[in-house]
Formats: C-alpha cells, sequence, structure tokens
C-alpha cells in the first residue's frame, strides 16, 4: 500500500524528469553532431574514422573511453606530442577549438554515443572544471586568444582592407563572382550573396533547400556562376551501407539564374555519380568552372594518400578510380551529362584557371610522404604521375612500400619548376604540405607586379611537420609568372604577395585590379596552435 502510494505521488514527477533528461541528453547530441560537421569532420572525416597514420580514428575509439580528460584538454587548448588509439600510435597536433563549455560536452557527447562508442555523458560542469585547468582557463580567454590578425601589408600600389567577417557558425569554402556580385559557398553548402562595396551578406540558399542533412557527412566546396546567370554548385557526401562499402556520393548542382538582387531559386541536382568512398583521404569534387570553350571543368580529387588499398578498413579495398584523380569537362549541350576526362594522376587539384592565351593550369596537394606540392600545365590526355610519381621525382623513389608500378608505357608530364625567390624555390612546384588551394589569372587590367600572372592561394601546414622547418609553410598568397620551357613543361618566378593569413582557401577578381581573399579561420600559423573559427574576406585592390 505504501508502495502505491509513494508511486502515485512520485510517478508524476520522476517520469517527467526523466523525459526530461532523455530529451537533454538528445537535445546535446543533435548539437553536438552539427559542430562535429563544422569543427572536426575536416581532419577526422564524416564517419569519424580519421586519416591512418595522420589523424586518429574518433568512431569506435578507446582514446575517449580511457582518456577522458586529455580528451576535453584537447578541445580546450589543443593536443601535441604521441598519443595512442586503438593501439596505433599518432604523433601529430591537434589546434584548440573555439568551443565554450556546453559545446565541448555537446560534441564528446555526439562523439561518445554515435560514432560507435559508448561513454558515459558529459556535462558542461565537467567542462568547466577540465577547462579551467588549461593554458586558456575560461572559454573567453580562448576566443581573446583567436582575435582576427592584423591585415598584412599589401604590394606595392595595392591597398587592402577587411570587407566581412563570416558568421561564426559557418566556414567559407569557395567564391564566385560577375557583374560586381560575389557569392560564397560554405562547407556545409550555404550560399551567401554579397556585395563587396559595404560588405552586406545575405544566405540565399540554405542546406535544408537541396540536400539530405539527415544523411550527414556533407562536404561542399565549389561554385560558379554559368553562362546563363545560374549557380552550379558541387557537394560530396558519404553513403553508409549496412554490409557493403561506404560510397562517395557527387553531385553537380545548378539552380535558375540569378536575380539582380543576387538571390537563386532552388539548386536541383544536374548531375550524380557515386564511386567507393576513400576514407581519410576522399577528397571528392571540388572547383568548377567554364573553361573558354564554354564547357565545365570539374576536380575530382583522388581517394587515397598514395594510391593504398586499405585493409581492415571499412572503406572499399581498392586505389583510385576512374572517376578520381583527374580533371573532368561537360559539354552542356549533351541531352544528358557524361564525364570526358581531360587528364589523370592529379592528386587533388583543388583549384585551377586558364591564363591570357587560354592555357589550363591546376594546382595539387601532395601525399602525407613530403613530396613537393604541385602546379601542372593541364594538356589533353596527358597523365601527371599520381599515385606512381610525385612532384619531378624519378618513377624509382617510391614514398610508400605500397607505391604502385606504373602501367608499362605510361609517360608522365612533370610539374612546373619553381624558380623562387619564394613558395619553394628550386622545386617542382610547392614546399611540401603547404596546400595550394585556389587560383586566378590576373590580366591586363591588373599592374604590376600582378599583371599577366597567376595568383594562388596556399591553406597551409595540417600536419605534425608543425614542429619542423615546415611548420608555417603556406598561409599566404603567392603571384606567379609563368614562362614556357618546351613539351608542356613550365617554369615559374614566385613571389609573396601577402603574408601572413588566415589559412586562404579561395580568391576571385571583382573588378579590374581589384580580388577578394577568403580566409577559411583566423589562427594564421600552425605553431600557436589554434583551430577553427570562421575566417573573414579581405580585399586587395589597385590605387
Amino acid at each position: 500500500m505504501l508502495h502505491q502510494r509513494l508511486s502515485s505521488v512520485l510517478l508524476p514527477v520522476i517520469l517527467p524528469f526523466a523525459q526530461w533528461c532523455a530529451a537533454a541528453e538528445t537535445d546535446s547530441k543533435e548539437r553536438g553532431a552539427g559542430i562535429y560537421v563544422q569543427k572536426c569532420q575536416v581532419c577526422h572525416q564524416a564517419g569519424g574514422g580519421g586519416v591512418p597514420n595522420v589523424f586518429p580514428p574518433l568512431a569506435a575509439s578507446d582514446f575517449l573511453a580511457k582518456e577522458r580528460e586529455r580528451a576535453i584538454k584537447a578541445l580546450c587548448e589543443g593536443m601535441t606530442g604521441r598519443i595512442t588509439v586503438n593501439g596505433v600510435t599518432y604523433d601529430g597536433q591537434m589546434p584548440a577549438q573555439a568551443l565554450d563549455d556546453r559545446s565541448v560536452a555537446d560534441v564528446l557527447n555526439y562523439v561518445g554515443s554515435e560514432l560507435g562508442n559508448k561513454v558515459p555523458e558529459f556535462t558542461e560542469k565537467e567542462v568547466s572544471e577540465v577547462r579551467a585547468k588549461t593554458k586558456f582557463p575560461t572559454y573567453s580567454k580562448l576566443v581573446a586568444a583567436m582575435e582576427f590578425a592584423p591585415l598584412p601589408r599589401p604590394p606595392e600600389g595595392f591597398a587592402i582592407r577587411e570587407v566581412v567577417r563570416l558568421p561564426d557558425d559557418e566556414f567559407g569554402t569557395r567564391m564566385a563572382a560577375r557583374n560586381g556580385r560575389v557569392w560564397m559557398l560554405t562547407q556545409k553548402g550555404s550560399v551567401f550573396s554579397l556585395d563587396p562595396v559595404s560588405g552586406a551578406m545575405e544566405r540565399v540558399i540554405a542546406p535544408a533547400d537541396y540536400l539530405d542533412l539527415s544523411r550527414g557527412g556533407v562536404q561542399c566546396t565549389g561554385i560558379a556562376v554559368g553562362p546563363d546567370g545560374a549557380l552550379w554548385l558541387t557537394s560530396n557526401q558519404e553513403q553508409r551501407r549496412k554490409d557493403a562499402f561506404p560510397l562517395n556520393e557527387v553531385v553537380i548542382w545548378r539552380t535558375p539564374p540569378v536575380g539582380a538582387d543576387g538571390k537563386a531559386g532552388k539548386p536541383v541536382a544536374w548531375f550524380r555519380s557515386t564511386y567507393p568512398h576513400g576514407g581519410g583521404f576522399n577528397h571528392g569534387v571540388s572547383h568548377l568552372a567554364f573553361g573558354p570553350d564554354g564547357k565545365l571543368y570539374v576536380s575530382s580529387g583522388s581517394r587515397t594518400d598514395g594510391g593504398e588499398k586499405p585493409k581492415n578498413h571499412p572503406d572499399s579495398p581498392v586505389g583510385e578510380v576512374d572517376a578520381t584523380a583527374a580533371i573532368w569537362r561537360f559539354d552542356l549541350n549533351d541531352a544528358q551529362p557524361q564525364i570526358a576526362t581531360v587528364a589523370r594522376g592529379l592528386r587533388n587539384p583543388y583549384g585551377f584557371a586558364w591564363d591570357g592565351a587560354g592555357n589550363l593550369f591546376s594546382v595539387s596537394n601532395g601525399p602525407d610522404a613530403n613530396a613537393p606540392e604541385e602546379m601542372d600545365h593541364i594538356l589533353e590526355g596527358r597523365h601527371y604521375g599520381f599515385p606512381y610519381q610525385f612532384s619531378d621525382w624519378s618513377v624509382e623513389k617510391k614514398p610508400y612500400p605500397h607505391t604502385p608500378e606504373p602501367p608499362p608505357g605510361l609517360k608522365f608530364t612533370l610539374p612546373v619548376k619553381n624558380l623562387g625567390p619564394d613558395g619553394g624555390a628550386g622545386l617542382a612546384t610547392f614546399e611540401p604540405h603547404s596546400c595550394p588551394a585556389g587560383m586566378i589569372w590576373c590580366g591586363e587590367d591588373f599592374p604590376e607586379p600582378l599583371r599577366n600572372s597567376f595568383l594562388v592561394t596556399r591553406y597551409g601546414n595540417l600536419l605534425a611537420e608543425s614542429r619542423t622547418s615546415l611548420a608555417d609553410s603556406g598561409f599566404d598568397v603567392l603571384s606567379m609568372k609563368l614562362t614556357p620551357s618546351g613539351d608542356g613543361a613550365w617554369t615559374a618566378r614566385t613571389t609573396t604577395v601577402l603574408a601572413p593569413l588566415g589559412r586562404p582557401i579561395d580568391v576571385v577578381q571583382t573588378a579590374p585590379g581589384t580580388v577578394l581573399i577568403l580566409e577559411y579561420t583566423r589562427p594564421t600559423n600552425m605553431r600557436d596552435g589554434l583551430g577553427w573559427m570562421p575566417g573573414r574576406i579581405i580585399e586587395l585592390r589597385k590605387r
């Protein structure tokens, strides 16, 4: 009888409280999922698998349970040095993340319960107590350390200014420009319209307008304005399948023509394809642009670091496939879009552009094996080495035990030789891990020293070489003046235009002698160990 009476009194109190607790835990995981995409996915990948030998896995990871406090500290102050995860040793650097106490708990709750882990819930109070023992004892002190750096000095005859700072939850990846209007794409799929004069910016396309966000794992890294004024976008999304290898779904989206106000209608899938996902090195499709011939060109990066065939890994045990490590072309007059492969052997041609004479050049990120990054003169039907040969190294110089032998008779076109003085003098082409990204051609409407040269943004080092001379390679914008030297070979005089910058990832021209540069984040070097807070757009213009 007493039990019944207590139940009748307590159940109306306990049940709602239990329901509230369950709802609060669910809300924390949902918030954490969004934070994971913004802050963690770039290194640890959409499914949490990490990058073999570089970034440790977060999915089914023993580290979170064994090293609970270190996991919190890693987010609050960063982490450097050796750690062991699932029996594998990693020796790298993780930067501190601009997350308040609740957000740290949220993302750890997502990782600790939704990525194959079963870890007790993290609380805001627990995070606060651990943070107090770090070099940034409060969130406000961490944010203060991550303030925007002063703008670098511009070249003689140019002026520089900050146009706009990005929203706290949006990381810009690409820009496109036409008739004084600029559109910026973000990693998670938002598109913003920007007036570069006033800095007024408005989101005109939301991810939910065209992406299936319930599947997660979205990476959006390409935007262009078509001949008819439509916006064209690229996306990559991992498709996890039960009892089957996951796929990478690549989509090229097209909107109706944009209005005078910069707004566009809902994007519609124009081309869709899949291939086996590559885990940590799945670069996917990124840059797209319309060439002098009116056709659409698309960058399709590699799915491996160096042609490896993963073993004991959730991803398909194959190396590259026909669709990857290449530049594609589409003829818009075809009834159905069909891939025509322009060139192969390009590990991750994140940027490409045409010079004033119609020559196509690309810049590619190199492997983790310390090979130089490349600028390549792209010619129809040529092969540029990956994964058999890197930079101008001989085929016999194999960076990995698994580096495959090239097919008999396959010939490679070597990268542009960098004559310096900057960006990797004497190499073919840039210092390792400097991460060349967006690029444009500066024509006759630019004054010297930029006239008739490529501007190339370099995102900057992400790897453990933070403790070596390569610590801060990149974080800059280079000018490259090219000279042909026969049979597709070129040399480049390379000079620094702006440095240091907060991981510059793209550049567009908006007027004669005027460009906008997109900074992905705020820190301007690797060594300080500060991480991901959205960056800004700056303008460089002739006086």
